[in-house]
């Protein structure tokens, strides 16, 4: 595909999964060869990546992210995370909350799972350490997510099984100095291709060289 039409048409797939398709090992395999080229801070590749495909493995994943999912679903829309944004674009959507409350649901069915890792952790480092930590791993974690896109597979991103992070180093054997940044339920999609989604203007949300400069 053309980059530009995979950057500009990635989406987070949840409803059009294809349970019943399984993913080739190869294929996720091309897919993080690719990640491993992303950058990371001054080269460290401390990235590590946790594939689950064992059935039993992927439903116990399943079952913590559901758990905290359903903490989340619980608490009234004003008390949900805004993520820093002050305006409607942080309510959710009908279409978004049905799809994540399907993902929820139905996590235990996709034919694997991908957890983004990073050695180290971050809950004593200042902000600029954690930039770097996080800067070391995100590039990758997007970088997997559009070559399979590219490759018919959807997948989003997550990150609600944190609440229990401890579960889940449980149950995968993880240690306890990685720190796990994003997990990625992911299936080939079914249906049409995806099209760019609606956006705010770029005018409401770019500054040049000061705050509130909307021109160049």
């Amino acid at each position: 595909m053309d980059a530009d039409h995979v950057l500009k048409t990635t989406r987070s797939v949840r409803l059009r999964l294809d349970f019943e398709r399984p993913i080739e090992t190869s294929v996720i395999e091309e897919c993080l060869e690719i990640a491993l080229q992303a950058p990371t801070a001054s080269n460290s590749q401390q990235w590590q990546w946790v594939v689950i495909t064992d059935p039993e493995k992927v439903a116990g994943v399943a079952e913590v992210y559901r758990k905290s999912f359903e903490v989340l679903a619980a608490r009234p829309p004003e008390e949900r995370p805004s993520y820093g944004a002050e305006d409607s674009r942080t309510q959710q959507s009908e279409g978004v909350t049905r799809s994540a409350t399907y993902l929820a649901a139905e996590m235990h069915r996709c034919p694997a799972l991908l957890l983004a890792c990073i050695s180290g952790r971050v809950e004593d480092l200042g902000p600029m350490a954690q930039a770097g930590v996080y800067g070391s791993i995100l590039p990758g974690a997007w970088s997997f997510m559009l070559a399979a896109r590219a490759r018919g597979i959807g997948m989003a991103w997550t990150t609600l099984h944190i609440r229990h992070e401890d579960e889940v180093a449980e149950l995968l054997g993880i240690p306890a100095d990685v720190t796990q940044a994003a997990l990625f339920p992911m299936a080939y999609f079914t249906g049409e291709d995806f099209r760019p989604a609606p956006r705010v203007p770029l005018e409401q949300v770019v500054h040049w060289n000061a705050w509130g400069q909307r021109a160049p």
